[in-house]
């Protein structure tokens, strides 16, 4: 009876303990939340590596952050003399940066990489500034050389650093909407997202394919499910789609759903200054459902964005302000609050603030003649 009871125990166990992805055929690997950062599976995800052209997530972010990207330039020669894949742009022709960032990211045109830093400041200018932005995101393993990701002693990443480096671009709608483009033309130019992810997984939405004989097949992707945005990342992966399929399977599996509040809940009682009411209760506008990991349940705040008392007059069903659910410095969910009851103000009770105001009216009124 014990063995049993010990088997059953371990069962339940198994079942408690979040899914892990078996191991990957990459040599380095990782999976995080592309809200908190938290990390849902890894393999050897610290060790710096080459990212081939998945660098190009770092070119078109700091070009849509720093540059206007509707612009229109005319391409220069040395921008369409390079080695590797091509959008294929020609000397002369006139293109917007933004057309050519659909170039970079769909087709991963290292001419369109070339253009993009050659307009954006220069090459020298341009690579600065990609290197700055790591700094900025704190992404002490990494540092670029160009803007393609062509091999260089000195331009690598790690799996982790590559991973919030995509989940920070993510939050960027233009950014988004390019890399989640399955195709695109531009005057008579068809372009093909070499990012098969985007249909080979139900939810994927980026981000960006890579290739060299150094770096071997590199690849990340991103997908949402049930509000919940995850990155993955795979650096010298030789079966990289079905590597990132179980990844994201395994990692979206730790994550179950919960109510944190119903609509028209009572979420808090408001204090009330100055009013015919001490206070009023605040009730949640609507029903918030959010899918969480254990981990995050475990860490989640409830924040309340409004003033700490109120000044009369309040009208009921009027708007407090919001709650917010907090997973450290990520708002994973948000909802308005109203107050269920009224306060009138009471003249005779009129606390500081409504004295202020009479005084300040006094004062800037027109004065009446006698």
């Amino acid at each position: 009876m014990k063995k049993i009871a010990g088997v059953m125990a371990a069962a339940v166990l198994c079942l408690l303990l979040p899914v892990q992805a078996q191991a990957v055929s990459a040599r380095s690997a990782v999976v995080i939340d592309g809200a908190t950062g938290f990390v849902l599976f890894d393999q050897n995800a610290d060790e710096q590596l080459p990212m081939a052209s998945t660098t190009k997530i770092m070119t078109a972010i700091t070009a849509i952050e720093n540059y206007d990207i509707d612009r229109e330039y005319t391409v220069k020669k040395e921008y369409t003399q390079v080695e590797g894949s091509s959008m294929y742009l020609r000397e002369g022709e006139d293109i917007t940066l933004r057309d050519t960032l659909y170039g970079l990211m769909l087709m991963s045109g290292n001419d369109a990489a070339l253009a993009v830093a050659g307009e954006c400041g220069g090459q020298a200018h341009f690579i600065g500034l990609m290197n700055e932005t790591a700094a900025r995101l704190g992404l002490t393993n990494t540092h670029f050389d160009n803007p393609n990701g062509l091999d260089s002693e000195t331009h690598y990443t790690t799996a982790r650093e590559l991973a919030e480096l995509a989940a920070y671009a993510m939050k960027n709608e233009q950014f988004r909407e390019i890399v989640g483009t399955k195709s695109y033309n531009e005057a008579g130019r068809y372009m093909k997202n070499h990012n098969k992810m985007l249909t080979l997984y139900d939810g994927c939405c980026g981000v960006k394919t890579g290739f060299t004989k150094k770096s071997g097949r590199c690849l990340v992707s991103a997908a949402e499910r049930n509000g919940r945005l995850l990155v993955a990342v795979t650096l010298n992966a030789p079966d990289d789609w079905n590597d990132h399929a179980a990844m994201l399977d395994s990692a979206f599996a730790q994550y179950q759903p919960y109510t944190l509040h119903e609509a028209g809940a009572i979420l808090r009682t408001q204090p009330i200054e100055g009013g015919s009411a001490a206070s009023s209760v605040l009730r949640a506008g609507a029903t918030v459902e959010l899918y969480l990991t254990q981990r995050e349940h475990e860490m989640l705040e409830t924040a309340f964005v409004g003033s700490r008392f109120t000044y009369a007059p309040v009208t009921a069903g009027s708007t407090y302000g919001t709650v917010e659910y907090r997973v450290g410095d990520a708002v994973l969910a948000q909802d308005s609050l109203t107050f269920e009851t009224g306060a009138a103000l009471l003249p005779e009770e009129k606390g500081a603030p409504a004295r202020l105001i009479d005084r300040l009216r006094g004062l800037l009124s027109p004065k009446q003649d006698e």
